[in-house]
């Protein structure tokens, strides 16, 4: 199975759900991520994202943000987006219904409230991106589970 987690730029929330969900998948599992805008294209998670996820013996400073394409509606199983904003950007950017039912609001598929949103912790400050951490790892667990079972 194939899963891409998408948010805004592609360097806080999605690259910390990428590297929390690799850690509870097994390696025949593909995980990765993007972002609807091409901004930060190139370039790596915010440090806050990397010190986050380093303080959960998780490595993602390798990883390089990137824009969703057409290409990944064919590619991926299941692509899961961080906020309603994403959510609809991604949307519009499907072809048919087919490509439709592969996304989901990230916190919705994990059996939260519906439209509940991951905050986009930017802004903040390390005690924001650790609250975020903490959402998605809880929510990586429940897909993980509905996947699995």
């Amino acid at each position: 199975m194939k899963i891409l987690m998408v948010c805004l730029g592609n360097i806080c929330r999605s690259p910390l759900a990428e590297g929390i969900m690799k850690t509870k998948l097994p390696e025949n599992f593909f995980v990765d991520s993007a972002g609807t805008i091409s901004m930060h294209e190139g370039k790596h998670p915010d440090k806050r994202a990397i010190k986050t996820a380093s303080n959960h013996h998780i490595d993602i400073s390798n990883q390089k943000s990137r824009p969703i394409t057409k290409a990944d509606f064919e590619t991926f199983d299941k692509i899961y987006c961080m906020d309603v904003d994403v959510y609809g950007d991604v949307i519009s950017k499907t072809r048919n219904e087919d490509q439709r039912r592969k996304v989901s609001l990230f916190l919705e598929a994990a059996g939260n409230q519906k439209n509940a949103e991951v905050p986009d912790p930017y802004w903040g400050d390390l005690n924001d991106f650790e609250d975020v951490f903490q959402l998605l790892d809880k929510g990586c667990d429940a897909i993980k589970n509905q996947i699995l079972s």
